[in-house]
């Protein structure tokens, strides 16, 4: 006799439970149980199972055991997995063809091209010669230890994935920010996306695309670091002083015109700090991506852990800190910037 066979004895449910039964020998694993006393029910309270799918099956065999409920997610996803490929291929075919270019870009540019050209665009984000010659140093550095490459392929997927967040995060963020409906809408979606552990992010994807397609670690890159932007664009914008809003309605102005002309630039700060943390997430999520198949950095670091090359791990590791320094410290200098005009 099972745990719970009152219960279902108390519901009436007999029958229901007695149909799906077999009727054929029982099985080396039943015989054993049998023989051991399972089936006698615990021996006191202390030993009560939790009424969870299996023990409930034990005592009804209609009843579904929790190995039934993940297959048959698994069966439905698949069931519409042609559907969603049919719609979401056309999507999402333009992500790859953004990293395919900037990938093709980088590395097949000359170095002595692409250093100074990044060394220019910091300065103009930054006007700090310090950290111009430290940029300068850290990717010379990876380019003399043979990592130029990989430094390459990373940057080019971050500036893509950070490029496109920022492009679909601001607006949301913005769009949060003026329908309250919206944004206790959007919160427990972005509430999820934040806490998903990284690699649930590539379980549907490698069942929806190839794994030779960019889009798949685009898609994952975009999703994971997204969050940030929109967050704190939303706050950004909540955060304008009222009295200003006030201010620029008796001036007269249009809801386009307040946005941007008053709020934007107001919530600059809380923006460019989300599009900074949105940068550091792109980074931490294209090593995890290179599980299937993201090129860069994050190569060598699966390389390292796989064939337990501890000096390739090591080597890569740094590579990562410093690109992550260097994106960091970039932002932050931006932000600085601003907050410096601002002021004046």
């Amino acid at each position: 006799m099972a745990t719970y066979d009152w219960l279902f004895s108390t519901l009436g449910l007999e029958d229901w439970c007695s149909q799906d039964e077999s009727s054929g020998p029982m099985s080396m694993a039943d015989l054993l149980a049998k023989s051991k006393g399972s089936d006698s029910g615990p021996e006191s309270v202390w030993d009560l199972p939790f009424p969870s799918m299996d023990a409930l099956n034990e005592s009804c065999a209609a009843f579904p055991q929790s190995r039934e409920l993940t297959k048959g997610l698994e069966q439905g996803f698949l069931g519409i997995k042609d559907s969603l490929s049919l719609v979401l291929d056309p999507l999402t075919q333009p992500l790859s063809w953004f990293l395919d270019g900037a990938l093709y870009a980088l590395l097949n540019t000359p170095w002595w091209v692409v250093i100074p050209l990044l060394m220019a665009v910091v300065f103009l984000v930054s006007r700090s010669w310090k950290l111009v010659v430290f940029v300068a140093f850290s990717i010379g550095l990876l380019a003399f230890i043979d990592y130029y490459d990989y430094a390459m392929q990373t940057l080019a997927i971050i500036f893509v994935c950070a490029f496109l967040c920022v492009l679909f995060g601001v607006p949301i963020g913005i769009a949060m920010a003026r329908k309250d409906w919206l944004q206790r809408g959007t919160i427990p979606v972005l509430d999820m996306l934040q806490t998903l552990p990284p690699f649930v992010y590539l379980i549907p994807l490698i069942f929806l695309f190839s794994v030779t397609e960019s889009k798949l670690y685009g898609i994952a890159i975009i999703l994971y670091a997204i969050v940030p932007v929109v967050r704190l664009t939303d706050l950004g914008i909540r955060l304008v002083d009222k009295e200003v809003i006030e201010a620029a309605d008796a001036f007269g102005m249009t809801p386009r015109q307040k946005l941007l002309k008053v709020q934007i630039p107001l919530a600059l700060p809380n923006i460019m700090a989300g599009v900074n943390q949105t940068i550091m997430m792109s980074l931490a999520m294209v090593v995890i991506a290179s599980l299937v198949s993201a090129p860069g950095l994050g190569v060598l670091v699966l390389r390292g852990i796989r064939n337990l090359e501890l000096g390739v791990g090591l080597v890569s590791g740094l590579g990562i800190v410093l690109l992550a320094v260097i994106l960091d410290r970039v932002t932050k200098a931006s932000l600085a910037r601003i907050n410096a005009s601002q002021k004046n």
